[in-house]
Protein backbone atom coordinates (compact mmCIF):
# COMPACT_ATOMS: atom_id res chain seq x y z
CA UNK A 1 0.00 0.00 0.00
CA UNK A 2 2.85 2.56 0.50
CA UNK A 3 4.05 2.14 -2.77
CA UNK A 4 0.49 2.53 -4.09
CA UNK A 5 0.29 5.85 -2.20
CA UNK A 6 4.03 6.68 -3.39
CA UNK A 7 2.55 6.33 -6.88
CA UNK A 8 -0.89 8.19 -6.07
CA UNK A 9 -2.76 5.06 -6.93
CA UNK A 10 -4.76 4.78 -4.27
CA UNK A 11 -5.88 8.10 -3.53
CA UNK A 12 -9.05 8.21 -6.07
CA UNK A 13 -12.50 6.77 -5.26
CA UNK A 14 -12.96 4.55 -8.82
CA UNK A 15 -10.23 2.35 -10.68
CA UNK A 16 -11.54 4.75 -13.45
CA UNK A 17 -10.28 7.59 -12.48
CA UNK A 18 -6.83 8.66 -13.16
CA UNK A 19 -4.39 9.06 -10.42
CA UNK A 20 -2.86 12.65 -9.80
CA UNK A 21 -0.47 13.54 -12.10
CA UNK A 22 -1.77 11.31 -14.95
CA UNK A 23 -4.00 12.56 -18.14
CA UNK A 24 -5.13 10.69 -21.15
CA UNK A 25 -5.10 11.30 -24.52
CA UNK A 26 -5.25 10.01 -28.04
CA UNK A 27 -4.19 8.86 -31.09
CA UNK A 28 -5.32 9.49 -35.24
CA UNK A 29 -7.33 6.18 -34.78
CA UNK A 30 -9.34 7.01 -31.35
CA UNK A 31 -6.76 4.88 -29.30
CA UNK A 32 -6.40 6.21 -25.52
CA UNK A 33 -3.41 5.85 -23.97
CA UNK A 34 -2.23 7.42 -20.71
CA UNK A 35 0.92 9.54 -19.59
CA UNK A 36 2.26 10.87 -16.45
CA UNK A 37 3.24 14.25 -16.18
CA UNK A 38 6.22 13.90 -14.27
CA UNK A 39 7.82 10.69 -16.63
CA UNK A 40 8.71 10.76 -20.13
CA UNK A 41 6.64 7.65 -21.09
CA UNK A 42 3.00 6.25 -22.17
CA UNK A 43 1.42 3.47 -22.01
CA UNK A 44 -1.48 1.96 -23.42
CA UNK A 45 -3.14 0.32 -20.16
CA UNK A 46 -5.00 2.40 -17.63
CA UNK A 47 -2.65 2.87 -14.63
CA UNK A 48 -5.54 1.09 -12.29
CA UNK A 49 -7.57 -1.27 -14.39
CA UNK A 50 -4.46 -2.14 -16.32
CA UNK A 51 -7.53 -2.24 -18.97
CA UNK A 52 -7.20 -0.52 -22.87
CA UNK A 53 -9.79 1.69 -24.54
CA UNK A 54 -10.68 3.29 -27.52
CA UNK A 55 -13.05 6.49 -28.15
CA UNK A 56 -16.50 5.85 -29.68
CA UNK A 57 -18.75 7.69 -31.81
CA UNK A 58 -17.69 10.48 -34.54
CA UNK A 59 -16.34 13.95 -33.14
CA UNK A 60 -18.97 16.26 -31.87
CA UNK A 61 -20.48 18.66 -34.44
CA UNK A 62 -17.81 21.65 -34.65
CA UNK A 63 -14.90 19.48 -33.65
CA UNK A 64 -11.48 18.87 -36.08
CA UNK A 65 -9.10 16.76 -35.70
CA UNK A 66 -5.77 17.95 -36.01
CA UNK A 67 -1.84 16.95 -35.77
CA UNK A 68 0.53 19.62 -34.27
CA UNK A 69 4.44 19.47 -35.83
CA UNK A 70 5.69 16.65 -33.16
CA UNK A 71 3.08 14.27 -34.55
CA UNK A 72 0.68 14.61 -31.43
CA UNK A 73 -2.94 14.79 -32.28
CA UNK A 74 -5.53 17.72 -30.61
CA UNK A 75 -8.71 18.79 -31.58
CA UNK A 76 -10.36 22.37 -32.76
CA UNK A 77 -13.43 23.69 -31.54
CA UNK A 78 -14.40 25.62 -34.17
CA UNK A 79 -17.94 26.99 -32.65
CA UNK A 80 -16.37 28.04 -29.24
CA UNK A 81 -12.96 29.31 -30.75
CA UNK A 82 -10.69 26.70 -28.64
CA UNK A 83 -8.04 24.04 -29.28
CA UNK A 84 -7.53 21.06 -26.79
CA UNK A 85 -5.13 17.99 -26.72
CA UNK A 86 -8.10 16.10 -24.87
CA UNK A 87 -10.68 14.37 -27.24
CA UNK A 88 -14.03 15.69 -26.40
CA UNK A 89 -15.25 12.01 -27.12
CA UNK A 90 -12.99 10.19 -23.94
CA UNK A 91 -16.24 10.44 -21.90
CA UNK A 92 -17.60 7.78 -24.39
CA UNK A 93 -14.88 4.94 -24.28
CA UNK A 94 -15.34 1.31 -24.56
CA UNK A 95 -13.03 -1.29 -23.59
CA UNK A 96 -10.52 -2.94 -25.62
CA UNK A 97 -8.91 -6.44 -24.37
CA UNK A 98 -7.60 -8.12 -27.00
CA UNK A 99 -6.27 -11.61 -26.42
CA UNK A 100 -3.09 -11.58 -25.86
CA UNK A 101 -0.96 -13.39 -29.09
CA UNK A 102 0.99 -16.77 -28.30
CA UNK A 103 5.11 -16.25 -28.94
CA UNK A 104 4.83 -18.22 -31.51
CA UNK A 105 2.72 -16.76 -33.69
CA UNK A 106 1.58 -13.12 -33.85
CA UNK A 107 -0.57 -12.98 -36.15
CA UNK A 108 -2.54 -15.10 -38.35
CA UNK A 109 -4.98 -15.65 -41.63
CA UNK A 110 -7.62 -13.30 -39.74
CA UNK A 111 -5.86 -10.14 -39.02
CA UNK A 112 -6.48 -7.16 -40.56
CA UNK A 113 -4.06 -4.15 -41.28
CA UNK A 114 -5.85 -1.99 -38.71
CA UNK A 115 -5.58 -4.55 -36.38
CA UNK A 116 -1.57 -4.80 -37.53
CA UNK A 117 -1.48 -1.41 -36.99
CA UNK A 118 -3.40 -0.46 -33.77
CA UNK A 119 -1.88 2.04 -32.25
CA UNK A 120 0.75 3.25 -34.43
CA UNK A 121 1.52 6.83 -35.62
CA UNK A 122 3.30 6.64 -38.43
CA UNK A 123 3.95 10.41 -38.82
CA UNK A 124 6.72 11.38 -40.53
CA UNK A 125 7.41 8.64 -42.05
CA UNK A 126 7.70 8.07 -46.18
CA UNK A 127 5.83 5.15 -47.82
CA UNK A 128 6.23 4.08 -51.65
CA UNK A 129 4.19 1.58 -52.73
CA UNK A 130 4.31 -0.10 -56.08
CA UNK A 131 0.91 -1.30 -57.73
CA UNK A 132 -0.91 0.60 -54.64
CA UNK A 133 -4.23 1.40 -57.12
CA UNK A 134 -6.15 -1.86 -56.28
CA UNK A 135 -5.86 -5.02 -54.67
CA UNK A 136 -3.28 -5.55 -51.70
CA UNK A 137 -1.44 -2.37 -52.57
CA UNK A 138 -4.39 0.11 -52.02
CA UNK A 139 -5.35 -1.65 -48.80
CA UNK A 140 -2.00 -0.88 -47.74
CA UNK A 141 -1.30 1.98 -48.78
CA UNK A 142 -4.89 3.51 -47.65
CA UNK A 143 -4.35 1.70 -43.70
CA UNK A 144 -0.80 3.41 -43.55
CA UNK A 145 -2.06 6.93 -44.72
CA UNK A 146 -4.68 6.12 -42.16
CA UNK A 147 -2.04 5.84 -39.25
CA UNK A 148 -0.38 9.17 -40.06
CA UNK A 149 2.31 8.11 -43.13
CA UNK A 150 3.07 9.88 -46.03
CA UNK A 151 2.12 7.48 -49.07
CA UNK A 152 3.03 7.53 -52.63
CA UNK A 153 1.23 5.32 -54.92
CA UNK A 154 3.37 3.93 -57.63
CA UNK A 155 0.78 2.92 -60.46
CA UNK A 156 1.41 2.39 -63.92
CA UNK A 157 -1.60 4.01 -64.53
CA UNK A 158 -1.50 7.88 -63.14
CA UNK A 159 -5.40 8.53 -63.70
CA UNK A 160 -6.13 5.21 -61.79
CA UNK A 161 -3.64 6.21 -58.74
CA UNK A 162 -5.29 9.62 -58.88
CA UNK A 163 -8.33 7.61 -58.37
CA UNK A 164 -7.08 5.23 -55.65
CA UNK A 165 -6.02 9.00 -54.23
CA UNK A 166 -9.48 10.89 -54.08
CA UNK A 167 -10.71 7.63 -52.59
CA UNK A 168 -7.95 7.72 -49.48
CA UNK A 169 -8.99 11.21 -48.62
CA UNK A 170 -12.44 10.50 -49.04
CA UNK A 171 -12.17 8.82 -45.69
CA UNK A 172 -9.88 10.81 -44.04
CA UNK A 173 -9.47 14.58 -45.82
CA UNK A 174 -6.11 15.45 -43.96
CA UNK A 175 -4.04 11.87 -45.56
CA UNK A 176 -0.52 12.66 -47.03
CA UNK A 177 -1.25 10.81 -50.44
CA UNK A 178 0.19 11.27 -53.80
CA UNK A 179 0.13 9.29 -56.80
CA UNK A 180 3.88 8.98 -59.27
CA UNK A 181 3.48 7.38 -62.45
CA UNK A 182 5.61 3.80 -62.84
CA UNK A 183 5.49 1.47 -65.41
CA UNK A 184 7.65 -1.72 -64.25
CA UNK A 185 7.38 -3.10 -67.99
CA UNK A 186 9.71 -0.33 -68.91
CA UNK A 187 13.24 0.10 -67.27
CA UNK A 188 13.49 3.51 -68.32
CA UNK A 189 10.08 4.56 -66.58
CA UNK A 190 11.30 2.66 -63.44
CA UNK A 191 14.56 5.25 -64.05
CA UNK A 192 12.36 8.56 -64.15
CA UNK A 193 10.34 7.65 -60.89
CA UNK A 194 13.41 6.72 -58.91
CA UNK A 195 14.62 10.56 -60.64
CA UNK A 196 11.77 11.73 -59.90
CA UNK A 197 11.30 11.16 -56.40
CA UNK A 198 15.09 11.76 -55.52
CA UNK A 199 13.80 15.79 -56.78
CA UNK A 200 11.60 15.53 -53.36
CA UNK A 201 14.38 15.15 -51.13
CA UNK A 202 12.50 13.29 -49.14
CA UNK A 203 13.43 10.25 -46.83
CA UNK A 204 12.38 6.75 -47.51
CA UNK A 205 11.30 4.45 -44.42
CA UNK A 206 9.03 1.36 -46.53
CA UNK A 207 9.58 0.99 -49.88
CA UNK A 208 7.08 -2.00 -50.78
CA UNK A 209 7.21 -3.97 -53.83
CA UNK A 210 3.88 -5.16 -54.34
CA UNK A 211 2.91 -4.71 -58.46
CA UNK A 212 2.23 -8.21 -59.97
CA UNK A 213 0.88 -9.41 -63.12
CA UNK A 214 -0.43 -13.24 -62.88
CA UNK A 215 -1.70 -15.47 -66.11
CA UNK A 216 -0.36 -12.93 -68.57
CA UNK A 217 0.30 -14.36 -72.21
CA UNK A 218 3.14 -14.19 -73.15
CA UNK A 219 4.91 -10.86 -74.69
CA UNK A 220 8.21 -9.28 -74.60
CA UNK A 221 8.68 -5.60 -72.86
CA UNK A 222 9.97 -2.90 -74.43
CA UNK A 223 13.31 -4.17 -73.16
CA UNK A 224 13.47 -7.28 -75.14
CA UNK A 225 12.38 -9.38 -71.16
CA UNK A 226 9.05 -11.64 -70.71
CA UNK A 227 6.93 -9.39 -69.17
CA UNK A 228 5.83 -11.54 -65.83
CA UNK A 229 9.82 -12.05 -64.74
CA UNK A 230 10.22 -8.18 -65.76
CA UNK A 231 7.08 -6.70 -63.83
CA UNK A 232 7.05 -8.90 -61.00
CA UNK A 233 11.02 -9.41 -60.38
CA UNK A 234 13.42 -7.29 -62.26
CA UNK A 235 11.48 -4.06 -62.22
CA UNK A 236 11.68 -4.03 -58.48
CA UNK A 237 14.92 -5.26 -58.46
CA UNK A 238 16.24 -2.31 -60.74
CA UNK A 239 13.71 0.42 -58.40
CA UNK A 240 15.24 -0.67 -55.48
CA UNK A 241 18.75 -0.52 -56.72
CA UNK A 242 18.09 3.36 -57.34
CA UNK A 243 16.42 3.99 -54.08
CA UNK A 244 19.27 2.63 -52.11
CA UNK A 245 21.39 4.91 -51.29
CA UNK A 246 17.74 7.26 -50.03
CA UNK A 247 16.83 4.44 -47.74
CA UNK A 248 20.13 3.92 -46.10
CA UNK A 249 20.33 7.65 -45.59
CA UNK A 250 16.44 7.15 -44.15
CA UNK A 251 17.76 4.62 -41.73
CA UNK A 252 15.71 2.57 -39.86
CA UNK A 253 14.13 1.95 -42.82
CA UNK A 254 12.89 -1.41 -44.77
CA UNK A 255 12.60 -3.11 -47.97
CA UNK A 256 8.97 -5.32 -48.58
CA UNK A 257 8.65 -7.81 -50.76
CA UNK A 258 5.01 -9.40 -51.61
CA UNK A 259 5.99 -12.75 -52.67
CA UNK A 260 3.83 -15.69 -52.77
CA UNK A 261 4.00 -19.35 -51.49
CA UNK A 262 3.68 -20.83 -55.17
CA UNK A 263 7.42 -19.83 -55.09
CA UNK A 264 7.64 -23.58 -54.05
CA UNK A 265 6.72 -24.93 -57.48
CA UNK A 266 8.93 -24.23 -59.40
CA UNK A 267 12.60 -24.12 -59.94
CA UNK A 268 15.35 -22.01 -61.83
CA UNK A 269 18.34 -24.25 -61.79
CA UNK A 270 19.33 -26.60 -64.68
CA UNK A 271 20.04 -30.21 -64.52
CA UNK A 272 23.43 -29.52 -63.78
CA UNK A 273 22.37 -27.16 -59.95
CA UNK A 274 23.24 -23.90 -61.97
CA UNK A 275 21.23 -21.21 -62.75
CA UNK A 276 19.06 -21.04 -66.15
CA UNK A 277 18.49 -17.70 -67.34
CA UNK A 278 16.40 -18.82 -70.07
CA UNK A 279 14.20 -20.35 -67.48
CA UNK A 280 13.73 -16.65 -66.07
CA UNK A 281 12.78 -14.86 -69.44
CA UNK A 282 11.54 -17.67 -71.74
CA UNK A 283 10.89 -17.78 -75.54
CA UNK A 284 7.13 -17.89 -76.63
CA UNK A 285 7.31 -21.50 -77.22
CA UNK A 286 8.68 -22.76 -73.38
CA UNK A 287 6.27 -20.31 -72.02
CA UNK A 288 3.58 -21.16 -69.70
CA UNK A 289 2.25 -18.51 -67.46
CA UNK A 290 1.52 -20.05 -64.09
CA UNK A 291 5.37 -21.18 -64.00
CA UNK A 292 6.16 -18.03 -65.34
CA UNK A 293 4.55 -16.11 -62.27
CA UNK A 294 6.23 -18.85 -59.98
CA UNK A 295 9.47 -18.37 -60.73
CA UNK A 296 9.08 -14.74 -60.49
CA UNK A 297 8.34 -15.14 -56.88
CA UNK A 298 11.28 -16.94 -56.42
CA UNK A 299 13.21 -14.80 -57.50
CA UNK A 300 11.19 -12.15 -55.58
CA UNK A 301 12.30 -14.42 -52.04
CA UNK A 302 15.81 -15.11 -52.97
CA UNK A 303 16.59 -10.92 -54.00
CA UNK A 304 14.58 -10.13 -50.69
CA UNK A 305 17.19 -12.82 -48.96
CA UNK A 306 20.00 -10.98 -50.13
CA UNK A 307 19.26 -7.61 -49.91
CA UNK A 308 18.28 -8.00 -46.16
CA UNK A 309 22.12 -9.66 -45.82
CA UNK A 310 23.76 -6.66 -47.15
CA UNK A 311 21.69 -3.68 -46.10
CA UNK A 312 20.43 -4.95 -42.74
CA UNK A 313 24.16 -3.71 -41.41
CA UNK A 314 23.51 -0.57 -42.47
CA UNK A 315 19.79 0.08 -40.68
CA UNK A 316 17.50 -1.20 -44.02
CA UNK A 317 15.87 -4.36 -43.28
CA UNK A 318 14.26 -6.74 -46.13
CA UNK A 319 11.53 -9.17 -45.95
CA UNK A 320 9.87 -11.12 -48.04
CA UNK A 321 5.45 -11.52 -47.38
CA UNK A 322 3.05 -14.30 -48.70
CA UNK A 323 -0.21 -12.45 -48.22
CA UNK A 324 -2.80 -15.51 -48.59
CA UNK A 325 -3.66 -17.73 -51.23
CA UNK A 326 -6.06 -16.64 -53.82
CA UNK A 327 -6.96 -13.61 -52.36
CA UNK A 328 -9.96 -12.31 -54.71
CA UNK A 329 -8.33 -9.32 -56.33
CA UNK A 330 -7.89 -7.96 -59.26
CA UNK A 331 -4.79 -9.96 -60.37
CA UNK A 332 -6.38 -12.65 -62.19
CA UNK A 333 -8.13 -10.54 -64.89
CA UNK A 334 -5.72 -12.07 -67.44
CA UNK A 335 -7.99 -15.27 -68.22
CA UNK A 336 -11.06 -16.20 -67.43
CA UNK A 337 -10.56 -19.50 -66.11
CA UNK A 338 -8.27 -18.04 -63.16
CA UNK A 339 -11.51 -15.41 -62.39
CA UNK A 340 -13.97 -18.73 -62.06
CA UNK A 341 -11.23 -20.54 -60.05
CA UNK A 342 -10.59 -17.23 -57.77
CA UNK A 343 -14.69 -16.77 -57.25
CA UNK A 344 -15.64 -20.20 -56.17
CA UNK A 345 -12.31 -19.90 -53.51
CA UNK A 346 -13.48 -16.66 -52.24
CA UNK A 347 -15.58 -17.53 -49.75
CA UNK A 348 -13.49 -19.29 -48.21
CA UNK A 349 -9.86 -17.16 -48.55
CA UNK A 350 -9.33 -13.99 -46.73
CA UNK A 351 -10.90 -10.76 -48.13
CA UNK A 352 -8.87 -7.59 -49.65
Amino acid sequence: MAALKYAGLEDTDSEEELPPGWEERTTKDGWVYCAPHLEEKTQWEHPKSGKRKRVAGDLPYGWEQETDENGQVYFVDHINKRTTYLDPRLAFTVEDNPVKPTTRQKYDGNSTAMEILQGRDLSGKVVVITGANSGIGFETAKSLALHGACVILACRSLARGNDAVQRILGEWHKAKVEAMTLDLASLQSVQHFAEAFKSKNLPLHILICNAAVFGAPWSLTEDGLESTFQVNHLGHFYLVQLLEDVLRQSSPARVVVVSSESHRFTEIKDSSGKLDFSLLSPSKKEYWAMLAYNRSKLCNILFSNELNRRLSPHGVTSNSVHPGNMIYSSIHRNWWVYTLLFTLARPFTKSM
